[in-house]
């Protein structure tokens, strides 16, 4: 029998080494738009391979079992399993069935209205968006027993290190066990395990089905992406077009040397889906994505005998029946499947997914066929394609779709939609529909009084003037928390630390430098100001003469300290002005939010921050505020080149001089601190006074600047204010859509490391490791200080055009410490 990874091992020369059952295990395929040229394909994960029900959840059940027996009866009942959305969810469930007294938690990147977050996190190489954990009971994951993380690989042991940091912070624990059906490491990242646990105080255990690892050899990368494009033109579509696919014909036999989509016999009408219904049992979830409880799965036992019955109605007699789950809803068709496999039908299961993988039917390869169809269940990233692999040509002659009820649209029964796409190959199409469990409403807690301190102020906190701003931080400034530049980016990249947990150590500006900041505010102060006016005046059209102004430290405090003297100058009006933390990742600091809560009307906070790159932030704080009442879930800023806010005072991508500084022209505040042995569950967030730095404060003197233009701009804010008030001022995302396409043009494959904006490309290269600049062709003076940074630190600036910033700049995607960047080229610890 040949080997699935043959086709891609002989063109691209990678070897699979280990375990003697890895090729039974594992086959290759390549990617759509690669970070690495190949994607591993489980042969038993009911994936993109439709398998025998009983081979795959066997497969989790095992693993599960081992776990078991490594922690005991006693340890096993105290212990919570989470799985990984999307491809991991049913063999996490699978693995929580072989352990037979836990409860099961799989992630999500679905949000539910109504639903708690308890957690998230993301994947740096994912297409898709952040995860999420939504318990349904709020002290599920803060129980002290072992958790068990299931992942269908473990290579660099990223993502799974992610979220046991983020957990560990929120609840710490003694033991984490983590599962895969392979284990994939380098042996670079062998030590990592051990080396974490220690830095964390807890012992975490690896339970493996198999072991092994990938050879690559040299310019693989580039070979990958070669033979994607040569596979694209064959089939007659654009490099990076879809369909991803190769027509030839049928061969001797009944297979096919190519990849195909298999058309359906002209002269046959495409069958009429039949809908049956399960008779899902009330009150049983139809997955984990809110918890799953050993009682819950002693009920859906109860109830499969019947709705196997019903199904086995429906399929009327097929011989060759594929079960065919939906994205993160695997369990559910798994177990279904299965039942009906134990009932005697010829029976394969596999699901749909929102990854994108070349197709080529060869029998060396692992992705031979597939259907491509649009999104049916409104995704909170918009719409998309979606995939069915290995579903055409497949021998099936009934298929049953499982979805959940979020999913049954009209999408899903559209002309191009998946149950029309399986109609076009398979004869005989049944829907089943399982509802889609809704959490019981969270009651509230009874209010407490506030124990929060009041908010710290200059001059014991900030240079800034009492009245200008209100701190809602703890004061850290006796802590040492800078660490260098390129270590902190190792640590970051490589999953040790998040970005919050340290500082970078405060650029000192060259004299040079300095006369540039101060060019740059003499040339664009009266720009900066009719901005500040803009956006000023509109907050107060559209949300009342008394807003409460909430600047997101620390770009944000000098925009909030700017419209403050503006209402005050033009209105007489002294608003009330905080700034908080917020951090990617994880979140806004909801203690400052109590404070505010406690002493504000939550309608009148308007968020405040300098300007928006690609809009991670808008989205964050949009994320966090579900969790509270009231507050609305808007940012003003002073720019928005990425087009992601309604309120703004420019869509300009222009230099505002308080983003060439950094403490020294915010009050001389660091930026803020988020560490679980510093910041406890009932403190602000953390920030450093550097009162050391007040020779070189020009804080004061950037307000005074801007603030001596405002009568010159007076009549043109007016003038602009209606204008804008009348037009639509619709966010786009088309600077999250051109930050996606220059991480996959640059090989990147992570957002998070591209910057755009000339405020977010001077952050590059004051505080992380840049590896190259995109500048705007003829974007002329407003980059200046940018190219003198660059040329500073030896980073290429690349001219470039159709760019809709005046700059981005690029972070190191695999940085290791001594890599500078400065060729142009990605460094790869070995």
């Amino acid at each position: 029998m040949v080997w699935t990874g043959t086709w891609v091992a002989e063109r691209l020369g990678v070897e699979l080494l280990g375990d003697e059952k890895l090729p039974d295990l594992l086959g290759l395929a390549l990617r759509r738009n690669p970070k690495r040229a190949h994607l591993l394909v489980s042969n038993v994960l009911g994936k993109h391979v439709p398998q025998r029900p009983s081979v795959v959840h066997g497969a989790g059940h095992e693993l599960g079992v081992r776990v078991r027996e490594l922690l005991g009866d006693a340890e096993t009942a105290r212990s919570v399993v989470l799985g990984y959305a999307e491809t991991a969810t049913g063999l996490g469930h699978s693995v929580a069935d072989g352990l037979g007294s836990a409860t099961y938690l799989h992630s999500t990147r679905r949000p539910v209205e109504g639903a708690a977050t308890a957690g998230g996190f993301e994947e740096s190489h994912s297409h898709a968006t952040s995860h999420l954990l939504l318990p349904e009971d709020p002290e599920l994951l803060a129980a002290p027993g072992p958790l068990v993380l299931v992942d269908d690989e473990f290579s660099t042991g990223n993502t799974v290190l992610n979220t046991i940091r983020d957990l560990h912070e929120r609840y710490p624990r003694e033991r984490y066990v983590i599962v895969a059906l392979v284990d994939m490491r380098s042996a670079a990242d062998l030590g990592r395990l051990e080396a974490f646990g220690r830095e964390i105080g807890a012992r975490i255990d690896l339970v493996a089905g198999a072991t092994g690892t990938v050879r690559l050899p040299d310019g693989v990368l580039a070979k990958g992406q070669a033979l994607v494009t040569a596979q694209e033109t064959a089939a007659g579509v654009a490099p990076g077009g879809a369909p991803l696919s190769v027509s030839v014909p049928r061969q001797p036999g009944g297979s096919r040397t190519g990849s195909a989509p298999v058309p359906a016999p002209a002269s046959a009408p495409a069958p009429v889906p039949v809908r049956v219904g399960l008779g899902w049992p009330a009150g049983v979830p139809d997955g984990g994505r809110h918890g799953f409880t050993p009682a819950h799965a002693v009920a859906l036992n109860d109830a499969l005998p019947a709705m196997t019955e019903r199904l086995t109605e429906a399929l009327g007699g097929a011989r060759r029946v594929l079960v065919l789950g939906f994205e993160e809803l695997m369990y559910t068709p798994l177990r279904l499947a299965l039942a009906l496999e134990r009932a005697g039908t010829d029976v394969h299961y596999s699901t749909t997914t929102r990854s994108p993988v070349l197709a080529v039917d060869d029998p060396g390869y692992a992705i031979r066929t597939r259907l491509v169809f649009p999104a049916h269940d409104e995704p909170a990233d918009g719409p998309g394609e979606r995939y069915a692999y290995n579903v055409a040509g497949g021998g099936f002659d009934a298929v049953v779709a499982v979805v959940d009820s979020v999913a049954d649209t009209p999408e899903l029964h559209a002309p191009d939609g998946l149950l029309a796409r399986l109609a076009a190959h398979i004869p005989h199409v049944v829907l089943a529909v399982v509802p889609s469990y809704t959490p019981s409403p969270i009651p509230e807690a009874p209010e407490r009084s506030s124990m929060l301190p009041e908010p710290l102020r200059g001059p014991a906190f900030s240079s800034y003037a009492p009245e200008e701003v209100g701190w809602l931080l703890q004061d850290l400034s006796d802590v040492e928390l800078e660490a260098p530049t390129e270590e902190r980016e190792e640590a970051i990249q490589s999953g040790g630390a998040h970005y919050a947990e340290s500082l970078p150590v405060e650029y000192q500006p060259s004299e040079r430098y300095q006369e540039l900041y101060a060019s740059a505010l003499d040339a664009s102060a009266a720009r900066i100001a009719r901005a500040v006016g803009t956006v000023t005046e509109t907050v107060l059209a559209e949300r009342g003469p008394r807003p409460v102004l909430v600047s997101l430290a620390r770009a944000g405090t000098p925009v909030g300290v700017l419209m403050r003297r503006w209402a005050q100058h033009r209105h007489g009006l002294d608003l009330p002005h905080y700034a908080v933390s917020i951090v990617r990742g994880r979140g806004i600091d909801a203690n400052a939010l109590r404070w505010l809560a406690e002493h504000h009307d939550p309608a009148d906070v308007v968020f405040v921050d300098g300007w928006t790159g690609k809009g991670a932030i808008t989205r964050e704080l949009s994320d966090a505020l579900d969790e509270f009442d009231g507050f609305v879930p808007e940012i003003a800023v002073l720019a928005d080149p990425g087009s992601c806010v309604r309120t703004y005072g420019t869509r300009e991508d222009f230099l505002i001089p308080s983003a060439c500084l950094n403490s020294t022209v915010s009050g001389l505040i660091s930026r803020t601190v988020l560490r679980a042995d510093l910041v406890g569950p009932h403190d602000f967030h953390g920030a450093k006074f550097y009162r050391e730095l007040a020779g070189a404060d020009v804080s004061t003197a950037f307000l005074d600047a801007v603030a001596a233009r405002f009568d010159e701009v007076a009549d043109a804010v007016d003038t602009e204010v209606k204008e804008l008030l009348a037009a639509d001022r619709t966010p786009t995302w088309e600077g999250w859509a051109a930050v996606e396409r220059i991480s996959e043009e640059y090989g990147i494959h992570d957002v998070n490391l591209v910057k755009p904006g000339v405020g977010e490309t001077t952050r590059v290269l004051l505080r992380r490791v840049p590896w190259k600049i995109l500048a705007k062709r003829g974007a002329g003076a407003d980059l200046a200080h940018v190219r003198l940074l660059a040329e500073q630190r030896g980073v290429p600036v690349e001219e470039v055009d159709e760019l809709p910033y005046s700059c981005v700049g690029l972070i190191h995607p695999r940085f290791t410490r001594g890599a500078t960047g400065a060729d142009g080229k990605a460094v790869v610890s070995q």
